[in-house]
């Protein structure tokens, strides 16, 4: 599932979503476009997203370009550094275009996650 990540005045970003929690990964995306206010942590960014969903896989791990959903605080999540999450996600996708986009994020800046549909938009 293919998906499209922006930050409003900066770029986006082409990512794609996995099986690694393929029921978490498949409720996001019937749910496209999400929208929220970007919260920098280390080398992540993580919004508030209207979706309550359990732990799937839970992972304590994630690799850098590596999209997760946070159960505790229903949060989106976007690891583009080496920073590792503060307890357990269900890791859902990658990112496949560059991780660039994320070191400009400033807190609160708008991000809208919503699917891929043209394959000539600039990234």
């Amino acid at each position: 599932m293919d998906i499209e990540i922006e930050i409003i005045g900066k770029g986006k970003v082409k990512a794609i979503l996995d099986d690694r929690n393929p029921e978490t990964a498949q409720i996001i995306y019937d749910n496209l476009p999400i929208e929220g206010e970007a919260n920098i942590w280390l080398q992540e960014i993580y919004f508030d997203v209207p979706l309550k969903l359990d732990y799937e896989n839970p992972s304590s791990k994630t690799k850098r370009g590596d999209l997760s959903y946070w159960p505790p605080g229903s949060a989106f999540c976007i690891f583009y550094g080496n920073s590792q999450p503060a307890s357990d996600v269900n890791n859902i996708g990658r990112v496949e275009g560059d991780l660039e986009l994320f070191h400009k994020a400033e807190n609160d800046d708008k991000i809208v996650i919503r699917r891929f549909t043209n394959i000539q938009q600039e990234f």
